[in-house]
Parts: structure tokens; sequence; C-alpha cells
């Protein structure tokens, strides 16, 4: 039987996708589970240059972490258009399921994509040191990481063809090989880190260039291990993927870049305000910029599942949203809602019963030296136990919304949520209420309870069933 029913449900004349949701939860865990931990190997290849580039040295990381907040921001804005790709693919097979032309060129018109995107950041990320200088670091902090931004910057490109890939694999029932590829990409990225950046018998010793050469390496070797699986795998074969993938389609192209302009722009918004209560956290201290650091890694992790989810979603939703089965698009937002809401439920649970054993992940509680950094960081994590439910609530409406290819109308709640309500209230409490770090993470939750409500809202009202006659 084909997953998802489809094909199967069409010849015996059953109306497709009336499952029960038992039946429901399992498909979408089976989908989201590998998605979920895809996520977190790729977390794992950053924590892996961090912990390399800090044992390089605190001048190192810091240079590092100046360019690599710059690449990501850039980056995140790519995820966002490339991300078009599965619920487009995901709404063809779910009106066809034997229809490998839409796949084949949506997979084309999300190859030329990322390229028309990657060509100009890189040539902007090339510039690094100029655009640091320019906004007053010190000149050898700039320097540092221009060197480093130019061995990182080639990875750009081969990673955002690799989240095109990976949408295709989602939304063709093959979300397993995206994870061994990453996971294979960690022994490659830390193996030919050590040989490149330190110094030591049989090794180059560059430095925190070879630690950017080899994330372009590892981001390479990804892309590679997906095109082998592609060329090999008898089930993708029928898709033909790579066939003629020079060839320009501006009509597919032309309706990823709808759909998937304002999915960058809401990662944009997102990734934004993170980045700005990282420079307001800064200006109180070095111990709050520390907790914050440490509160919001936790954050991240948690953020992990529902997010892989809400990726689950978008494909099982848009399945059901070419069949035009509007019951079934339902239940399936129920199942992820309800799974996304009731994991972050649990971590918040664990983050305000057993904040030490969290924070003892990051930071050796009973140091001294982290004595100062110890309130606050405690402080920051209760506040993450309520970002944390709002967090995943909004993430999972995001995947199902993007599952019925609703996307502009999101980008204006998460920008109005962020920025006209968390920024400003993380401002107006951090120093207008002078609670400092405590007013930013405030304004964080506040922002993600509004962007949470209305993006549940908005789900709602798009998958209201008529009244019955």
């Amino acid at each position: 039987m084909p997953a998802f029913g489809l094909a199967a449900s069409a010849v015996e004349g059953r109306p497709p996708f009336r499952r029960p949701w038992i039946t429901e939860l399992r498909a979408t865990l089976a989908l989201a589970a590998p998605l979920v931990f895809t996520n977190l190997a790729q977390h794992g290849l950053i924590t892996a240059d961090t912990v390399m580039l800090g044992r390089l040295g605190a001048s190192e990381l810091a240079a590092a972490t100046l360019a690599t907040s710059l690449y990501f921001i850039l980056f995140i804005c790519g995820i966002g258009l490339t991300s078009a790709v599965a619920p487009l693919i995901a709404e063809a097979l779910g009106r066809d399921r034997t229809d490998s032309d839409a796949v084949r060129r949506i997979v084309r018109a999300g190859f030329w994509a990322a390229t028309l995107v990657a060509i100009p950041l890189m040539l902007g990320l090339w510039h690094t040191q100029a655009l640091l200088e320019a906004i007053g670091e010190p000149p050898a902090l700039a320097e540092a990481a221009g060197r480093y931004m130019r061995a990182l910057q080639w990875a750009m490109w081969p990673a955002l063809l690799f989240m095109v890939m990976r949408g295709a694999f989602a939304a063709l029932e093959r979300p397993n090989w995206p994870l061994a590829a990453s996971l294979l990409a960690l022994p490659v990225n830390v193996g030919l880190g050590i040989w490149l950046a330190f110094e030591g018998p049989g090794r180059l010793g560059m430095g925190l260039v070879g630690v950017g050469i080899a994330t372009t390496c590892a981001a390479s070797f990804t892309l590679l291990v997906l095109v082998a699986v592609i060329l090999r795998d008898r089930g993708l074969r029928q898709y033909r993927l790579l066939h003629r993938v020079w060839r320009f389609d501006a009509a597919r192209l032309s309706a990823l870049f709808r759909l998937g302009l304002p999915m960058a722009g809401t990662g944009l918004a997102e990734a934004g305000l993170f980045e700005a209560a990282v420079l307001g956290m800064g200006l109180f201290g070095a111990a709050q910029l520390a907790a914050h650091a440490v509160a919001i890694q936790i954050a991240a992790l948690c953020f992990m599942v529902p997010n892989g989810v809400a990726q689950g979603a978008t494909v099982r939703i848009g399945l059901r949203h070419g069949a035009h089965d509007r019951a079934g698009v339902r239940l399936a937002g129920r199942v992820a809602l309800g799974l996304g809401f009731g994991f972050m439920l649990v971590c918040a649970s664990l983050q305000l019963g057993a904040p030490r054993l969290l924070i003892g992940l990051f930071l050796d509680v009973d140091a001294p030296a982290n004595a100062s950094v110890m309130p606050y960081a405690v402080g920051f994590l209760g506040f993450a136990a309520m970002f944390a439910v709002a967090d995943g609530v909004q993430s999972v409406a995001l995947g199902m919304l993007r599952g019925l290819q609703d996307t502009k109308v999101p980008m204006w709640i998460a920008v109005g949520g962020y920025w006209g309500v968390g920024v400003p209230a993380g401002a107006a409490l951090a120093w207008g209420a002078g609670l400092q770090g405590y007013g930013i993470w405030l304004g964080f939750c506040a922002g993600l309870f509004v962007v949470a409500v209305l993006l549940t809202a908005r789900w709602r009202r798009l998958t209201a069933l008529p009244p019955a006659r």
C-alpha cells in the first residue's frame, strides 16, 4: 500500500485520507521523527564548529561568531525560500500520486532558486570585513571575521541545494536519507576541522580558516550523498529529479518565489528578533549575556522537535490540500498541533522543575566563576518555559499553514508580533521598567504568544468546515 494511502484509496473507491486519529498520529510521527533528528544533526554541526573555534582561542571564537551571525541571518532567508519545495510537491502528489513531471519541475525550480539567491549572498559576504569595520567593530576582529567568512561563504550554495533536496525527500516519504547524510557529515566536519585548523604532526594549522573550509566541505558532502541516493534509489528513479536540471522553468520558478519569499520574510523577522535580543542583552553585562546564551541554547534544542513536527505537518497537510480533503486537513492539523504543544509542555515543566540540571549541561554550576551567571540563567529559564509553549505552537501552526500554501498573511503576523509587540515590549520592560534582561525575555514571550494565537486563529478560519445543510 502506498504511504499516505493516496493511490489505494482512489482505487478502492473510498474517500482519501479518511483515517482515525491514531493512524494519523503514527503517520505524522513516522515522517516527523527523521526530520527532528535531522534538525538535531544539523545543530550538532554548528555546535562542533563552535567547540573547535573555542579550542583555537577566545579571539578566534569571537571573530567567527560575528561572521557566523551574519551568515546565518542570510542563510535563514535562503532556507525560507527553498522550503517552498515541500508544500508544492506535496500538493502535486495529493492531486496525482503519479505526477513525476510536476515533482521534477518543482525540484528543478528549487535548484534555480537556491542558485539565484546564493550568488548575490556569497558576493555580499565576501566583503564581511569591510561591513564590520563600517559598523565600528575593532579592525583586528573584523579582519579575522572576514578571513573566516571567505572560507565559510562557499557553504551557502551547497547548503541551500541540500535544503531543496531535503524538502523533496520529505514530500516523497524519504526523510531518512537527509538524516543519514547529516549524521555522516558530522565526522567529516570534525575530522577535516581538526586536520585543517589545528597545529600538530600532519596537520595544516590554518586556524579559523580551516574550520570554515571544513564546514564548506561538510555541506558539499551532504549534497553529494543525496545526489548519490537519487541516482541509486529505485523508488526515486521514476521521478528523474536530476533530469535536465539546467533547464529554466519560469512558471515553476515564479510559483516557488510567490510561496517562498514570504517564508523567507518570516524567517528573517524571527532571526532578527533573536539577534536584536543578543545585542540588547550585551548592554547589561557579561553575566546576563552568558546566561542568555545558555537559556537560548536550551530553548533551541527543545525547538528542534516542534520544528520537525511542523515540517512533517507541511507535507501531511499539503497532500490532503492537493486532494481537496478538508476534513483530512483538519485531522492532520489537530494531530500536529497536539504533538507540538504536548512536547513543549513537557519541556516547560522540565525547565521550571530542574533548571540547574539543564544549565549544568552548558556551565559548571558550582564553579565560583559562574556564581554571577547562575541567578540570571535560572531566571531566564523560567521565562523560557512560557516561551517554549508559545514557540512550539507558533512553529507547528506556521508549518500547517504552509501546507495550505498560505504564507503571506503568516509573514505579516510574524513581523507584527515580533517587531510590533515583542521588540517594543522587551525594550520598554528592559530599559523603561528597569528589568534589564528579564524584560527582554518577557518581550520574547509577549511577541511569541501573539504570533501563536494569531496563527492558530488563521488556521481555524481557513479550515472551518461549511455548515451542514
